[in-house]
């Protein structure tokens, strides 16, 4: 059976990428966990992080541990919970991992947009 015909599309073309690391065991690091270890450093709280990136806690937990797991190393320190909840803060790995990630994936956006509008764009038309 044929699928009918797409409607064209409104707007202009645009790429997107997406860049993580992983090993055979699965995902270390991405965008998504270096937000959330940025947004623990920027709200000194898991559970705020957690909201801050849309996941449940338990989701923002699990990932922390997973990834702290696969490297071997802590990535974030947490203090004993209370009545406001426990503080936690990016170890000096956690903050490292952060920056050099960032390091790393600076201007790739750019230079794929770059590269996509040079080279395919206007065939997508």
């Amino acid at each position: 059976m044929l699928r009918p015909m797409r409607e064209p599309s409104r707007g202009e073309p645009r790429v997107r990428l997406k860049i993580w690391i992983e090993d055979d065991d699965g995902v270390l690091l991405s965008e998504w966990r270096v937000a959330l270890l940025e947004a623990i450093a920027a709200t000194g709280s898991l559970a705020r992080a957690a909201e801050r990136v849309g996941v449940p806690y338990r989701t923002a937990w699990e990932r922390v541990r997973q990834t702290e797991a696969a490297l071997g190393v802590p990535l974030v320190e947490a203090g004993s919970g209370g009545r406001e909840g426990g503080a936690s803060r990016l170890t000096p790995v956690g903050r490292d991992l952060v920056s050099r990630f960032r390091a790393l994936t600076a201007g790739l956006d750019e230079t794929v947009g770059d590269r996509f509008s040079d080279d395919l764009r206007d065939r997508l038309r």
